[in-house]
């Protein structure tokens, strides 16, 4: 039986990506993006809880990440994996990160400063994808839309809020 490994996080770039190349040139870049939640506690306090993810990329992908991924939003697709090596005091040491498969730069300066590197001043709503949707995927004719007037809408009493 095989099984799914996919991982999908938007969230925050920490830092700049960190570039490295192979011997054999192939680039590498390596992530740290944060994801946050909020909470109320047993008190009623608003809470936030961080986690912080590594993810790696590799190829045209990692040298795009390099030239144009900035801290802000991203959002990455990819896979879990563990890796297993021995430190320097020849203890053994693990790893699990993410090795990102799809990269898309989420938002983007609104104010045409410095970073704007297409000159255009900014993208203003996302883009700088690396793997853009394609256009012609829902002809406008086929994008489905639920209309109030369609029965399943229709309101047939309260509906229960579920939490999962």
């Amino acid at each position: 039986m095989s099984g799914v490994n996919k991982v999908i996080l938007l969230g925050h770039l920490g830092r700049d990506p960190e570039m490295r190349y192979m011997p054999d040139g192939t680039a590498n870049a390596t992530l740290n993006v944060a994801t946050s939640e909020t909470y109320k506690d047993r008190d009623g306090n608003k809470q936030e809880r961080t986690e912080w993810h590594r993810a790696v990329f590799w190829g045209r992908t990692a040298e795009v990440a390099g030239e144009y991924l900035r801290k802000g939003r991203v959002y990455i697709e990819g896979r879990l994996r563990t890796r297993k090596w021995t430190d320097k005091e020849g203890q053994d040491r693990y790893t699990t990160e993410i090795v990102g498969d799809r990269l898309q730069m989420v938002g983007g300066r609104r104010d045409g400063g410095a970073d704007d590197r297409d000159g255009h001043g900014g993208s203003g709503g996302g883009g700088g994808g690396m793997n853009p949707a394609p256009s012609d995927e829902f002809p406008d004719d086929d994008i489905p839309f639920i209309l109030r007037a369609d029965p399943a809408f229709q309101r047939h009493g309260r509906l229960r809020r579920v939490r999962f």
